[in-house]
């Protein structure tokens, strides 16, 4: 019975409008008081919970997904991806889908996606004469191909909190990462055939090579941080330092684009960034361990168990779970809610914690396109000047092909554990 009240606590908190952090934090001190345990067991566990070496990737991904937007990076991965997949019909869209999947080997989140490539994505559809609702709705859809591709934010966080290997979670997003951008530019392909958008421009291997050039090293950012990791050169931590550290050059010396005010501004911005993400770990750690002792899962997964038996069942179950979740909840809290109750479910129907980890992140990736929460449309909404009722009406077509793309992943294993199980098993 004080689990439901913790829970009907924190629910009722969230929907008051209370910060996740803060609602996380006081249903558990709560249940810890009613439960006669001595308060200190909350600041305990808070630091127990952010005293992780992996966790210092955060940060330093943060940071370098903020250089390569500071630096005028993200225009030249643009141009690249405009002269590399512009020549298709619907050439603009094909070219927003390609810039994504190269701008998340350098941050690792949607929302910086969003922000940083989406202003210079949805200015170049609407001068060459795309609608706003598709230039909006295909540049939030592929937004979410970041924290899937290597490196991610939230793969860190579900590998910290499910105590799996990092580097095995990077490794399985890389090909359904790839699929869903495939699967984006059928949609793409379907809507400028109907709508008769034109191609970009003719296909031209001088002003492709000349494009590569200048974003050629940009482009080996995701190569330093993937490769490394892959030949084991450096952990995913100490490759999320390298990745600034190569940012910074770039930036300050190569293109001289980077400023030493700018560095400092978004040095601020890492740094409030970072506290609220570590705030959320530090007070979920004491909501997971309740739980965990409370044997919660374990209730869970019998009772989950007692209505069906069957792995498809539970994983469609778990599916919509999560779906609906991730509507409502910002995704590093769903994350850190989750994992300790899903995860002993999903392993003991034979799921792999990798595969689960990236049909986790996926689904909650879907809830940033979907009110009321959907962080990646209030972005947009911003960047592009539209009221954010017309964007979710406008990302709507695409997340059929995201919805495919999970459902693929849900029921094939070996699309997502092939690179993993190659590399690492």
């Amino acid at each position: 019975m004080s689990i439901l009240f913790m829970f009907l606590i924190l629910f009722a908190l969230l929907v008051i409008g209370v910060p996740v952090a803060v609602s996380l934090g006081v249903a558990s001190l709560i249940f810890i008081i009613m439960e006669g345990m001595p308060s200190i067991v909350v600041l305990h566990n808070m630091v127990n919970g952010v005293n992780s070496f992996t966790l210092i990737a955060i940060p330093f991904f943060i940071l370098a997904g903020h250089l390569m937007n500071t630096g005028g990076i993200t225009n030249r991965i643009f141009a690249f991806a405009r002269s590399l997949v512009g020549w298709m019909p619907g050439g603009l869209g094909h070219v927003n889908v390609g810039a994504s999947v190269i701008f998340a080997g350098m941050s690792g989140a949607a929302v910086a996606d969003a922000g940083g490539l989406g202003n210079v994505e949805i200015k170049a559809m609407k001068d060459a004469g795309y609608d706003t609702d598709f230039s909006v709705g295909i540049t939030a859809a592929s937004s979410t191909i970041g924290p899937i591709i290597p490196p991610s934010l939230p793969l860190v966080i579900y590998g910290v909190m499910a105590d799996t290997s990092i580097g095995q979670l990077f490794a399985a997003g890389l090909v359904p990462g790839l699929l869903m951008a495939f699967a984006l530019m059928i949609m793409v392909s379907w809507f400028a055939k109907i709508r008769n958008y034109p191609k970009d421009d003719h296909f031209s291997v001088r002003i492709l090579w000349a494009t590569f050039k200048r974003a050629c090293l940009p482009l080996m950012t995701p190569v330093i941080i993937v490769g490394g990791i892959a030949t084991g050169i450096f952990t995913p931590t100490e490759a999320a330092v390298a990745a600034v550290a190569y940012s910074m050059f770039l930036g300050m010396y190569v293109y001289r684009t980077l400023s030493f005010k700018s560095l400092i501004r978004v040095s601020q911005e890492t740094i409030e960034t970072t506290a609220s993400i570590l705030m959320i770990v530090a007070t979920s750690t004491i909501f997971a361990w309740i739980l965990t002792a409370n044997q919660f899962a374990t209730f869970f997964a019998e009772q989950l168990l007692t209505f069906t038996e069957n792995k498809v069942m539970i994983l469609l179950i778990i599916t919509v779970m999560v779906l609906i979740i991730g509507c409502f909840m910002e995704t590093i809290a769903a994350i850190t809610i989750l994992v300790p109750v899903l995860l002993p479910v999903a392993v003991q129907i034979g799921i792999d914690p990798v595969h689960f980890g990236i049909i986790l992140i996926l689904n909650l990736m879907l809830g940033l396109l979907t009110p009321p929460v959907g962080m990646v449309l209030y972005v947009l909404a911003k960047v592009s000047e539209t009221p954010f009722e017309r964007c979710v009406m406008a990302t709507a077509p695409f997340l059929i092909p995201l919805v495919s793309v999970l459902l693929l992943l849900t029921f094939i294993p070996a699309i997502s554990m092939w690179l993993p199980t190659l590399l690492y098993r």
